[in-house]
């Protein structure tokens, strides 16, 4: 129980939620205020018990006019089945809302204009999170998919670019069919701002999920994929090559010929430790 009450007190209101509010306020539709709030507060209290279950480091949970964003300190080293749990346990709320509000609507208890903007409220925010646009929780889906078959780097990158070109398409079409809603363009707006910080600091969370990977908490690596480096590569250029969930042996090759063999500890120990960050392998290599 206390647990629960210390995800209360990461809760934050986002300064966009307080312009809606300001909006419905001046057009008296407190109502709906309302409901979009508890709505999306049950949906990212679903993302925060999960997270907190499996001992995530939840940093804070901001509530936004469309939904939330519950931060956490994990970097992209956790298991993937982990975060897919934790990425769906906020859409799954919508399930039994969506239940809840019908069953007290056949029992007379829920006037049936508010069991329609429950169920209204309901779809546009589950159905909106579900967007391939990082950092709704389809982005994350999209950022999973991807990073089960690229390395962390370019999962990552294209999961910036594909959210770009999704919310672009999703900012058309709201100007095609809601040129005026400025709920609508405090969301695009959000999102943009949000896509281009991720952009700009693409590397640093790169850096992060290597960091985490060397000296973080040691997650069980079940699976090996080997790399085949040349000696002559530089050892960020190997770093890019990692992937998530993934222990990488690596194999040194020159002119075509293994040359010897290393570990991916080895770089790691190397490049933040030693600080050789412009070193090529066969540096390392003859190190050790």
């Amino acid at each position: 129980m206390n647990e629960r009450f210390w995800l209360l007190k990461k809760i934050k209101i986002h300064p966009l939620f307080w312009a809606v509010a300001a909006i419905a306020a001046v057009t008296a539709r407190f109502q709906d205020l309302i409901l979009l709030f508890a709505i999306i507060f049950i949906h990212e209290m679903g993302h925060a018990v999960a997270a907190q279950y499996f001992s995530w480091r939840v940093k804070r949970i901001a509530i936004l006019p469309f939904g939330g964003v519950a931060e956490t300190e994990e970097h992209g080293n956790r298991p993937l089945k982990e975060e897919l749990i934790v990425t769906l346990a906020g859409p799954l709320q919508h399930i039994w809302i969506a239940v809840f509000a019908h069953v007290l609507f056949r029992f007379d208890v829920l006037p049936g204009q508010m069991y329609t903007q429950i169920g209204e409220w309901n779809r546009a925010i589950l159905f909106f999170n579900l967007l391939p646009i990082w950092p709704l929780d389809g982005g994350k889906l999209l950022n999973m998919a991807f990073s089960t078959v690229y390395p962390f780097l370019r999962a990552f990158r294209m999961t910036i670019c594909c959210s770009f070109i999704a919310l672009f398409l999703f900012h058309a079409a709201a100007l095609l069919n809601a040129p005026a809603n400025l709920n609508v363009w405090a969301i695009v707006v959000y999102l943009y701002a949000a896509l281009w910080k991720e952009w700009k600091q693409l590397y640093f969370v790169f850096i992060r999920f290597l960091l985490e990977r060397y000296y973080g908490k040691r997650e069980p690596l079940r699976h090996l994929e080997t790399i085949e480096v040349d000696a002559g590569a530089y050892l960020y250029e190997v770093l890019e090559s990692f992937k998530r969930g993934r222990k990488h042996p690596l194999i040194v090759l020159k002119n075509g010929v293994e040359v010897g063999k290393l570990d991916e500890n080895e770089l790691l120990h190397a490049f933040f430790s030693e600080k050789q960050t412009n070193a090529k392998v066969s540096d390392i290599l003859y190190n050790y």
